[in-house]
């Protein structure tokens, strides 16, 4: 990382802050009006539309359900973590969010345990590997406050929406191995792969992957019916699986066992990732995400996501405090964390890929305006944060405009 550029970027920001969130009034602490939690690409873009966690269920940018739930029992008693069912289930108490440049991280506290959950997009702009990698990392930490020891179990799940355009199309799901990694995977049956074009679309070809390390207590499944696996958990009974299962209710699930949690804080985490196979359709050729130009699979990127995690912990806690730290000299506090905001839904809009010899193109994607991508009036604002974050970034996008320009030209 290049301080220098990180210093100047931080002014910048403030321009692109303006353009993208709303400002909060004087006094009044922020309250981000969508709290991003897997922002990735356009496609792979979940975020919670409320001021705590389990207020609401997730949703795609679209606003379209991409439902996604956590539950923790703590010495037998259920609380939600994240989502708003099951109904009956309380919720955990929320003590804050914050959100920071490559982290989204939740407090919860009640029951004599302090729990913590982070997502984490690895958007490090000097490496354009890791920021082109459609994968969030969740980490769940967890400590007793009383002085007394606790047991303690997290739950996640994934529904099927997060696969398809419309709830009613048929999936499919699988069980995977990646080394010391345990997985399942989801995919629509049908894999219309680039087909459909236009606004209000969600992805429906690719395949989801949630892993977690198989090294670490707890189980990976499949679930005929999401409800029924979350109140068998919520009851501390074995869980229902129902392998392959294709319903629009199904759900993939991981839990992950804490044992004993006393004063010294226990972590447990997973993956989400996302292959789309083909990203983008540019001069009638369907081009391979950037992370795929080498030949890598899947299976390539979860392996190299979980072998990274212990370094992007460090690297993106690194990067976050160095960036919120210039752009809190710059312009205070609230300044910092709007630019925060937009730092995280910048990336999140474009898509990078590889063209034919290699190079990275980035195709970035209006909100709902004739389903148009690549359009000079959105990486026009967006320009300082690649320009001043990394050369590299700012040709992706502004090769991609200078090569069609001069294609129109021709044409002429």
């Amino acid at each position: 990382m290049i301080a220098l550029s990180i210093r100047i970027a931080a002014k910048s920001l403030a321009l692109l802050a303006g353009l993208f969130i709303t400002f909060s009034l004087p006094g009044q602490s922020l309250r981000p009006p969508a709290v991003p939690l897997v922002a990735c690409d356009p496609y792979f873009s979940i975020w919670s539309p409320a001021d705590k966690l389990t207020d609401a269920e997730t949703v795609h940018w679209t606003g379209k359900p991409h439902r996604l739930a956590s539950l923790v029992r703590i010495d037998g008693k259920a609380y939600r973590l994240m989502g708003r069912s099951p109904d009956a289930v309380p919720a955990l108490p929320q003590r804050s969010v914050t959100v920071l440049p490559t982290r989204t991280i939740y407090a919860f506290e009640g029951e004599g345990v302090r729990l913590t959950l982070t997502f984490l997009t690895a958007a490090l702009p000097e490496d354009i590997d890791l920021l082109s990698r459609p994968v969030t990392y969740l980490t769940w930490d967890a400590e007793a406050t009383d002085g007394k020891s606790h047991v303690v179990a997290v739950y996640f799940d994934a529904a099927t929406e997060l696969v398809v355009n419309e709830p009613h199309q048929p999936v499919v799901w699988e069980r995977r191995e990646f080394g010391p990694l345990a997985a399942v995977s989801c995919g629509s049956v049908e894999q219309p792969v680039l087909v459909k074009k236009g606004d209000d679309l969600r992805i429906d070809w690719g395949f989801l992957y949630i892993a977690a390390d198989k090294r670490i207590p707890g189980r990976q499944g499949i679930g005929a019916n999401r409800a029924t696996v979350q109140a068998a958990f919520c009851a501390g009974e074995a869980l229902p699986e129902a392998p392959g299962t294709g319903g629009n209710e199904s759900a993939g699930f991981v839990v992950l066992d804490f044992g004993r949690v006393g004063r010294n804080p226990v972590s447990r985490w997973l993956l989400l990732a996302y292959d789309d196979l083909y990203s983008i359709q540019y001069m009638k050729k369907n081009l391979r995400p950037y992370w795929r130009r080498n030949g890598w699979e899947a299976a390539d990127l979860v392996r190299a996501a979980a072998k990274d995690y212990p370094s992007l912990q460090k690297q993106c806690a690194r990067f976050d405090q160095e960036l919120m730290a210039d752009l809190e000299k710059a312009g205070g506090r609230p300044y910092a964390e709007l630019a925060a905001l937009a730092y995280r839904q910048c990336f999140a809009a474009g898509k990078f890929v590889a063209d034919a010899n290699g190079q990275p193109l980035q195709f970035c994607k209006e909100n709902h305006s004739n389903g148009c991508i690549g359009t000079s009036d959105v990486f026009y604002p967006m320009a300082p944060q690649f320009l001043l974050l990394g050369p590299t970034l700012a040709k992706s996008f502004s090769s991609m405009s200078l090569s069609s320009a001069a294609l129109l030209s021709q044409r002429r």
